[in-house]
Order: C-alpha cells, then structure tokens, then sequence
C-alpha cells in the first residue's frame, strides 16, 4: 500500500452543485461550468512528508480554496520517490499548478523544470531556486536558522560543546537553517550561500558545533543520536534540531539520561509537546513558521496566475512569511491563534 496521504478539497463546492461540477475525491476538474462562469483553477499542494506541521498547512489550503474559488488537491509524499511520482501523477491528470515542498532540491530540478513547463510550479517551504518555478513562499531559512542560534545563546550564554541534528540536508530549507545557526554561534558575518562540511568540528570563540546528524525524518533515530552524542561527549551543553519532530525527541532523549540540568535543546516548529515544553520552562523557545498561511497563500497565487495575474509575484520572487522566535512571554497569544487556524479553539 501506498504510504502517502492525498486529500481532495473542494473550493466552495456547495452541496447542491456537486453532482453538476463533478466534485469528488478523486482530484478530477469539475465540468465545464456556464458560459461566463469564472473556471475553477484545478491545483495540487505537495508537501514533503506526513506531519502536524502540513495538517496546519492543509487548513489554510482549504480555506484559501473557498476564498479563491479553487480546486485543491493535498497531497503528503512519504519519501523523495513517492513525491516525484506523485509530480508526475499530477502531470498526467493536467493540474492548472503545483505548490511543492521539494525534498531534493538539486537532484529534482530536472522533474521540476518539467512541470513549470506544463503547468504553473511554485514553492512553499523550501525553495529550489535552481529550477524554473515561478515564485518561492515561506521564511528566509538561513535568517530561520540564525534565530535559532539566538535562542541557543540565550539558554547557554557560558557557551559550550553543541550538536545538531537534522532530518535530511538535500532540501534547501535545512541546509539554510544549519548554516544560519553556524554562522550565529560561531560569529560570523553572512554566509547565507556557503555550506560547512559535516564530518568537521567547527569551534568558536564561546560554542563549538560538534557534529551534524541527519535522521531522514525519523523521530527515533534523532532521540538515538542525541543518546549517542550524550554518551561520546558528557561535556555536551546543546542540541539543535532544525525539524518540528525534534525538539520533542531530544527532550526525551535528554531527560532520560537525566541530564535537563546540564543540556539545553533548542529546536523548530510548534508541534504541541514543544510548546508544553516551553510553558513548562524545559525550552528557552523555538523558532516557528507560518504553514498555515503557506497553504493559503500558495493557492491565492496559484489561482491568480492560472487566471493570468503575474502582478503577485514581486521582484526577487520571494514572497516572505517571516519566521518568529516563540519564548515563554509570547506563548499564551500565539498558541490561541494557532489552535484557531487549526479548528482547535477551546
């Protein structure tokens, strides 16, 4: 069985026209609606896995969908395979545009060029600039990733030996985010386009960055190579997780071997266990994005340019939804409208 997820939402299908439009969940357009009716953009939104992260996404997607008039379909790969095949499925069936998260950025190029060559192809999330996607949507991920030195600076101001970890490097948004928090705990200038090697210790004149591990996505493997750098290294002061599943993680990774005292981990996203974390005062912070305003906006622009407005693609297409630094002071406020986005108000 296939293990990725595809969600089909109806942009403002009402009840009664359902059977007239052809709505249903297999991703198909509607039929052809009366002369003068305004098309519905047929649109697929790609992200780069299964997370709480996308289920945020898919909440602006769909209400995006209603806003614009749109038919979107949702669709979570499991790995880089399932996502090109997925590509290439929605190629087949003639979609008006693609939004994708790219997993490989520079291996995808080739499959991305040829979809912006059939259809209308951006990128939320993480970018590949190399392509010829019309516009990327989301944070700036090596200033991302600064900010999170930031907060490592303020949970171990001593400084220290640190590790950092990382579900995969081929995608554009980790190798930004990495070189962000070198370049902050290390003191450098920008560096936004250079890329340190793994396999080297970096030091600094307070933090020295031991390792980066990768994890392909594996909540597991991130809590064993936080135990195994505990173990190499009784030293060790930091763990920085660049993913939402890991901050979580390494928190259990560290309060089982009974280190909370001696170890801080700073990390990324707002899955609901970091932000108890926060509350409870075990993180400093974390630094979130916006996904469910990556879903909206993506199909607000996929939709204008299917209809022919290029005027939402600004110069340096790039179109910013900044990331922000959630410490304990702006928890309460930003966890109530995150849970509104999400349909979990209390």
């Amino acid at each position: 069985m296939r293990k990725s997820i595809g969600r089909f939402i109806v942009g403002v299908c009402v009840a009664a026209a359902l059977a007239a439009l052809g709505c249903d969940n297999s991703g198909a357009g509607s039929a052809p609606g009366a002369p003068g009716e305004r098309a519905k953009p047929k649109l697929a939104y790609i992200t780069n896995g299964v997370a709480p992260f996308w289920t945020i996404a898919e909440k602006g997607v769909i209400d995006g969908a209603k806003e614009v008039d749109a038919e979107v379909s949702v669709v979570m790969p499991s790995d880089v395979n399932d996502q090109m095949q997925r590509v290439e499925d929605l190629l087949i069936r003639g979609v008006d545009g693609i939004a994708i998260s790219p997993i490989d950025a520079e291996n995808q190029v080739p499959l991305l060029n040829k979809a912006a060559a059939k259809t209308k192809l951006i990128t939320q999330d993480s970018d590949a600039p190399k392509s010829d996607r019309i516009v990327y949507i989301g944070i700036d991920n090596y200033v991302a990733g600064r900010m999170a030195g930031q907060l490592v600076k303020e949970a171990i101001p001593g400084g220290g030996k640190v590790a950092i970890l990382v579900g995969r490097l081929e995608g554009d948004n980790a190798r930004k985010r990495r070189q962000g928090v070198l370049d902050e705990l290390l003191d450098r200038k920008d560096t936004s386009g250079g890329n340190d090697p793994l396999n080297q210790e970096l030091k600094g004149a307070k933090y020295t960055i031991i390792a980066t591990l990768t994890d392909q996505i594996d909540a597991a493997k991130a809590k064993s190579n936080a135990e195994d750098m505990m173990s190499a290294h009784p030293d060790l002061v930091g763990l920085i997780g660049l993913n939402a599943y890991h901050t979580p993680a390494l928190l259990e990774a560290v309060k089982q071997a009974g280190k909370m005292a001696s170890i801080r981990v700073v990390g990324f996203d707002e899955q609901d266990a970091t932000l108890r974390a926060i509350q409870d005062g075990e993180v400093v912070g974390t630094v979130v994005q916006n996904p469910y305003m990556y879903g909206k906006e993506s199909v607000r622009v996929l939709a204008a340019l299917v209809r022919g407005d290029t005027s939402v693609v600004p110069p340096g297409e790039f179109i910013s939804l900044p990331a922000r630094q959630i410490r304990k002071s702006n928890l309460p406020e930003f966890w109530a409208d995150l849970k509104q986005k999400a349909g979990k108000a209390e």
